[in-house]
């Protein structure tokens, strides 16, 4: 067993408790709370002393797409799949030594590199993949200067995403993800940025489509995550019954009451807005000029949607590659912490949005994870200072000294330059 001593305990969901202890017995947290209630240490107890202990962090809107830098719909579908692939194995290890034990992949190559880090050849966080994203011809997650019979094309041998029209299409859309292997599916009910026809206020797939889809994921006990950004295309994914709205730029009073009666829960990735903003070089000129026109909104929607009682959840929307000098790049996920922060939420707030709440945006896929509690998965990690006082502290890897997942320790002070499986 770990016996992890900490002078200040972070459990995820509930207070802070001063003097802690988490106590990890395998793949499951035995005992977490006060020293003083603490089990009594065994003769083969390795104990662990640090400053702070928490959760180990999720992210809930990731791409694993191996794109070294600049982003567009074209990218995605012509970077072959061998070579997104490697790049991600990086990407992955990247994640876990910032202290993401878990990640919620909505588009990429992450139902692929899920099989590796679960029979540990390679180290990573915990993948929970959605495979492709799903989008209507001329959509958000169509390349539209691309062929089209080569992208509407289910079987090419690479891109991440997957045209259909039509309820007949919709539904073997959602099967090929599933036999995948697929544990969440996305949709996207609404144009976006990075797509080059579509505008991000415009609905995507009529009501009998995306019923279509959220029926067919729900009979596999998967929860549909929707890509919107405008009104229209936000109620239209709740009234179909998704469960998590990713982005949501123009939620409002309305928007915010309907999320909260339907129980959806908001994953705003400010991250990759910001993100953007500061290297606009990075998307296509008509991109930028979408952003331009989109962020402050998106700024107010997240202090509405805080403000009404809406469940939030931490995503970045992060993908391209940790080796590169991108504000997008894999290890920068917890930045997004300061920005929900900066939306209204506390830091324990936040901490809890990226932690005891991430997992629910699974549905009845959701492990028990996120939650220094008894019973729970042993994915635990230690900073050498509070995230109470400063939030940022979860934003740089090196302040991250322990990471454990699955009850092993795969990275600490003695073993921060090399991870084990």
């Amino acid at each position: 067993m770990y016996r992890i001593h900490a002078n200040l305990l972070i459990p995820g969901k509930g207070e802070p408790v001063a003097d802690g202890v988490v106590v990890l017995d395998g793949a499951r947290i035995h005992y977490a709370g006060p020293e003083t209630n603490a089990p009594g240490a065994g003769s083969g107890d390795e104990i662990v002393r640090v400053p702070v202990v928490m959760p180990g962090m999720w992210d809930c809107h990731t791409h694993f797409v191996g794109l070294p830098d600049s982003v567009s719909t074209e990218r995605l579908m012509l970077t072959r799949s061998e070579v997104a692939v490697a790049r991600s194995v990086r990407d992955a290890e990247v994640a876990l030594r910032a202290g993401f034990t878990s990640v919620r992949e909505v588009g990429g190559y992450g139902i692929f590199l899920a099989q590796v880090v679960n029979e540990g050849t390679v180290p990573g966080p915990t993948i929970y993949a959605a495979g492709c994203v799903i989008s209507q011809s001329g959509g958000h997650s169509d390349a539209h200067s691309l062929p089209y019979t080569w992208v509407s094309d289910p079987q090419r041998p690479n891109g991440m995403l997957h045209v259909a029209d039509g309820v007949a299409e919709c539904l073997r859309a959602v099967r090929l993800q599933l036999r995948l292997g697929a544990r969440v599916i996305k949709v996207c009910t609404s144009g976006g940025v990075i797509s080059e026809l579509d505008h991000p206020r415009h609905q995507q797939f009529s009501a009998p489509e995306l019923r279509a889809i959220v029926e067919e994921a729900t009979r596999s006990e998967r929860v549909v995550a929707a890509h919107c950004h405008g009104k229209a295309g936000i109620l239209a994914a709740l009234e179909a019954g998704c469960r998590t709205i990713e982005h949501g730029t123009e939620v409002d009073e309305e928007i915010a009451g309907a999320m909260k009666e339907a129980g959806a829960i908001l994953v705003p990735t400010r991250t990759v807005y910001e993100g953007f903003l500061s290297r606009k070089n990075l998307l296509p000129p008509a991109a930028s000029r979408k952003l331009e026109e989109i962020e402050e909104r998106h700024r107010e929607a997240m202090a509405i949607a805080y403000s009404a009682g809406v469940r939030i959840a931490l995503g970045t929307d992060l993908g391209t590659n940790a080796s590169g000098n991108s504000p997008l790049a894999w290890g920068r996920n917890g930045e997004e912490f300061r920005h929900l922060v900066a939306a209204g939420l506390s830091p324990l707030e936040a901490i809890e949005a990226g932690t005891a709440t991430a997992p629910l945006t699974l549905g009845p896929q959701a492990p028990r994870s996120g939650q220094l509690a008894e019973g729970f998965d042993a994915d635990v990690i230690a900073l050498a200072s509070s995230p109470l006082d400063d939030i940022t502290v979860l934003a740089r890897p090196d302040e991250i000294t322990h990471v454990w997942k699955s009850g092993a320790l795969v990275k600490s002070s003695a073993t921060a330059q090399r991870i084990t499986a």
